[in-house]
Order: structure tokens, then sequence, then C-alpha cells
């Protein structure tokens, strides 16, 4: 598929089967997607953690209402001990939050082509889920991404085609 009309496509998926399971196969191609993706002189700070088991899912709806009865929920952190670095948070630009939504944007993408929906979420207990998953103190939980296959009647919700034309969001020079 051209890349745009993925792109156009591509939908936050809200209403998941949780009895249909994410091929282990598309997981990894989905992680693979993260791992090429571009960051702030090439520091691949992002951390995943990719989870599937009964124990772990029902750990992750402790942790926020927006898991949308997903079978499978990617953990995306960021590794924040990356020694000195121009791209370090004290020059005043997070860097390192900019590579995690490219990352998420890369994995969203990837699972789209595979036929696997996702939803690209911020709102959890970022204490609870530390917790939950024991995620150390080098690495900030930033986003969880919720990945499945849709329930009868999922689908895009009725704004998803409404988009601000070109010319009010690109001006040229």
């Amino acid at each position: 598929m051209d890349f745009l009309d993925l792109a156009k496509e591509r939908y936050s998926l809200r209403s998941m089967d949780a009895g249909r399971a994410v091929e282990k196969e598309k997981l990894v191609k989905i992680a693979e997607a993260a791992r090429v993706s571009p960051s702030a002189c090439n520091l691949q700070r992002h951390r995943l953690k990719i989870v599937t088991s009964k124990t772990g899912i029902e750990k992750i709806r402790k942790c926020t209402e927006c898991h949308f009865n997903a079978p499978a929920v990617i953990v995306i952190s960021l590794e924040k001990d990356t020694g000195s670095s121009p791209m370090d948070e004290e020059s005043g630009m997070r860097f390192g939050l900019m590579d995690i939504g490219i990352v998420a944007a890369h994995m969203s993408l990837q699972a789209a082509e595979l036929g696997v929906g996702t939803t690209i979420v911020g709102m959890f207990d970022r204490e609870k889920l530390i917790k939950e998953f024991d995620i150390p103190d080098s690495q900030e939980p930033v986003l969880i991404m919720p990945a499945g296959y849709p329930a009868d009647g999922g689908g895009p919700c009725i704004l998803h085609k409404s988009r601000i034309p070109i010319d009010k969001t690109a001006e040229w020079i």
C-alpha cells in the first residue's frame, strides 16, 4: 500500500477483540519498526515491554482505563541515563520525548500495515505502571500502545476523516 494511503487509513482502535491474540511475528515486526526509527544523535533511548500474558494484561488494566480490551499492550519508556550528550534534557529541548513520539508513529503505522489496530495512549498511572512492571529508575514510561483486532462493531470514530485543509496547516514561503 502507498504510504499516504496507509497513513490516511490508520485510525485509533478503541474497541478490541480481547479473545483474538496478536501473532508474535507481527509484534516482532512492530518492535522492529521501533528499533529502526530515527532518534536524536541516534541514541535509541526507547525501551519496550511487550505485554501479552494474562497476568500482564491484568496489570495493565489496573494502570489505565484506556486499555480498550487489547490482547497486547506495548509499554514505551524513555531510557533517561545516556551520559553526557548535547541531546540531554538540560538543553531545554525534550529530544527523548520527541524520539518516543517518532517510535510510536513508526510502530502504529507498521501495525496498520499488518492489519493490527493500535491506539497511542498517554493516560495511565505512571507510578502504578512502574511498580506493576518493575520499571527501573533509569527509565520513564511515556506511552502505552494497546494493540489488537477490532471487536464486533469496532472501527474508526466519526472524527477520523475530519481533517483541517492543508492550506490551513502548511504555509509555502
